[in-house]
């Protein structure tokens, strides 16, 4: 298996690299059997489609533990009629349960700012060089676990809550090759109740004197 393997699978499959290596790995090398792995992942289908414009869908909205974390998110899809099948509003609803579950905090990788990417490898390197790491080999360790820092706040690579044998990328392909339109998660908000305000401090023992006039 080889990079020209890999390439002529996705020429003929439209499917991502990381996908194509994976389905040569899981076959031996063989492109024809790739092939059917990748379409009975629903794979081959989905990316054919991700290039088609998806301007319809649907906000949906989700509230947790109360009213104290609540979660808007956008799902696009390509016509208005799949927006109002059940499936996809399932799939909306599951997506907006993860993300009050699991707090990302961008869509995707590619959403992730300059500034934020440098602060974490900063951090991540000090640390390798706190644990008393060599300096010449420091970034490879650190650009190992800014791997794991992209599956901890890019939603479409994090673990889905509900079978954490997915991951929120996973979901979408299987949907998009189910419901037969290309489906984009286009943005979230998340909204934690109190959040960001200076919660007021009082002592109860005074409170209550205040009260009784002592």
């Amino acid at each position: 298996m080889g990079a020209a393997d890999i390439k002529a699978l996705r020429e003929r499959t439209g499917a991502g690299m990381l996908d194509c290596k994976k389905a040569l790995e899981e076959n031996e090398g063989d492109v024809e059997k790739a092939i059917d792995w990748l379409r009975s992942k629903g794979i081959a289908r989905a990316a054919k489609k991700a290039g088609r414009a998806a301007t319809e869908g649907l906000v949906t909205s989700y509230i947790h533990a109360g009213g104290k974390i609540g979660v808007l998110v956008e799902i696009n899809c390509e016509t208005d009629f799949v927006a109002m099948n059940e499936q996809f509003q399932a799939l909306c609803h599951d997506i907006a349960m993860h993300i009050a579950a699991a707090a990302p905090e961008f869509v995707s990788r590619e959403e992730v700012s300059e500034e934020a990417l440098k602060r974490e490898e900063e951090v991540q390197k000090q640390r390798v060089l706190d644990e008393g790491k060599p300096e010449h080999i420091a970034e490879k360790i650190v650009q190992g676990r800014m791997g794991k820092y992209y599956e901890d706040v890019c939603l479409l690579e994090q673990k889905f809550v509900k079978d954490d044998s997915k991951t929120i990328r996973d979901v979408l392909t299987e949907a998009v090759a189910t419901i037969g339109e290309n489906i984009q998660i286009r943005r979230f908000s998340r909204f934690v109740l109190g959040e960001g305000l200076e919660k007021k401090q009082t002592d109860l023992a005074a409170e209550v004197a205040a009260q009784l006039g002592q």
